[in-house]
């Protein structure tokens, strides 16, 4: 029985092709794997022969989605621990130094970051720190909880590199946490929440945290993250998926500050204050999102279940903030709602960088770090141009996106939108009308660099 693309799955009662195609598919693809600690190389390719045999050899280090999801399982049933995780992406380069004719066929793919780099208005390639200015032949990641078993396995990975397939540069990402336990990034606020659901089991637990009034389906099929492995022996059962990989450097500073004067030109005074920044995220630092909420305190884990059909003008949750912009929940108004879906992305970013500051204390903007901390963006897409380029392109740096009833533009993304940023509109008060212009958000991300990769199967590494 062929592998059903057109829905979610069922891992646990997957058989036959599908309990093939998750045996031979990497982890951290269909459902994140952890990776508080993590170690991503990139590499360059010599001799081919060479360069096979060690992408053979590495497959050997890594284990399968299925086996990722059984870990898990163990964990919850306190029967057993997680393995670390090894995952491996080629770039078109990288195929073409090993002679593999039939390479993944996406467009975007096939040109590179470095050619889709003008249309995304990112900064000049020429800017680009080492090694994203010169060609990458691959990636390899390596993620555990703890940070000895990661050393130990990158350790692992190094001693199989022959001399010709050199490192041509590393990133090391810790994980950032609230008082809560949930993940956030170096501006303080709550991150991955939002995420497209390729696993019916991982769908039924988030129906389970809600009230039983699903305003917002996260199911997701398989087609949107899987891609038939051209190379690989058998593309019926054998998958991979487009991986995005994007260093984006935070000015901590610059944006805290932003807050601030956002805060002080509506008036916000005391803890109404904190709405400054949730207008430019769309969620307060701990994950409430500002739509259901016009202050913080949410419950645990953060809620997910939300639409802006209680919203259709914009006065709880501005059109242009963050999570509005890259994630409209059918309120964008450019496509009905289900094409509009079809761009949601897989994403597995963690944060890099030491800060001597603790990102969730109330502390002035000025001893906020102003450079070397940021995102390790990265994102899973079966359709680069349909996903993270559409979304990069058309909804966070599209001042006209979403469209808004009045006909009104709401500028660029606040935090990740990249280009010339006009001035956008913020209410004062929560829920009803009066948003009066303010001056242009600052710009407080900066792309520093990064690369479009294809993460293989499992069988393909093995048949080098």
């Amino acid at each position: 029985m062929a592998v059903d693309l057109s829905t979610p799955l069922s891992w646990r009662a997957a058989t036959g092709d599908a309990a093939t195609m998750l045996d031979e598919l990497q982890p951290n693809i269909v459902k994140a794997h952890v990776r508080d600690h993590l170690s991503v190389l990139f590499l360059g390719f010599g001799d081919a022969a060479e360069a096979k045999a060690f992408l053979k050899a590495l497959a050997g280090l890594m284990k399968s989605a299925k086996t990722h999801l059984q870990e898990i399982e163990a964990f919850k049933a306190s029967t057993g621990g997680g393995t670390t995780y090894v995952g491996l992406g080629l770039t078109a380069t990288g195929y073409g130094k090993l002679g593999i004719a039939a390479t993944p066929g996406d467009p975007s793919f096939q040109g590179g970051a470095k050619k889709a780099a003008e249309n995304l208005v990112d900064p000049p390639v020429s800017g680009w720190e080492p090694p994203y200015q010169e060609p990458i032949d691959a990636v390899v990641l390596i993620g555990d909880a703890n940070a000895a078993a990661t050393r130990a396995k990158r350790a692992e990975v190094l001693a199989l590199l022959p001399r010709s397939v050199t490192v041509l540069g590393e990133e090391t990402g810790r994980g950032l946490a609230n008082e809560n336990g949930d993940g956030i990034e170096h501006f303080g606020y709550v991150d991955g929440r939002s995420q497209p659901l390729f696993l019916t089991e991982d769908v039924e637990t988030e129906r389970d945290t809600t009230d039983g009034i699903n305003e917002w389906d996260p199911s997701t099929p398989l087609a949107q993250i899987l891609v038939p492995d051209s190379a690989a022996p058998d593309p019926n059962v054998h998958f991979g998926s487009y991986f995005v990989f994007r260093k984006l450097e935070q000015n901590v500073q610059l944006f805290k500050q932003a807050e601030q004067d956002l805060a002080e030109e509506l008036t916000l005074k005391g803890e109404d204050a904190e709405r400054a920044g949730a207008m430019l995220v769309g969620r307060f630092e701990d994950g409430t999102p500002l739509v259901v909420q016009s202050a913080a305190g949410s419950h645990h884990p953060v809620e997910n279940d939300f639409s802006y059909d209680s919203d259709k003008l914009g006065q709880k949750c501005p059109f242009q903030a963050h999570i509005r912009k890259t994630n409209p929940r059918g309120s964008g108004g450019a496509e009905p709602p289900e094409r509009e879906r079809l761009h949601l992305m897989a994403r597995r970013g963690q944060t890099y960088g030491r800060r001597l500051d603790d990102p969730s204390a109330d502390l002035p903007p000025v001893v906020r770090p102003t450079k070397d901390v940021g995102l390790l963006f990265m994102a899973f897409n079966s359709d680069l141009a349909n996903q993270f380029e559409f979304t990069q392109r058309l909804w966070a740096n599209n001042p006209g996106f979403p469209v808004t009833p009045d006909g009104s533009r709401p500028g660029l993304d606040p935090v990740i939108g990249q280009g010339q940023r006009p001035g956008s509109n913020y209410s004062r008060d929560w829920g009803r009308n009066g948003a009066q212009p303010v001056d242009a958000i600052p710009q407080a991300v900066t792309l520093k660099g990064g690369e479009y990769f294809f993460m293989p199967s499992l069988a393909f590494l093995r048949s080098l």
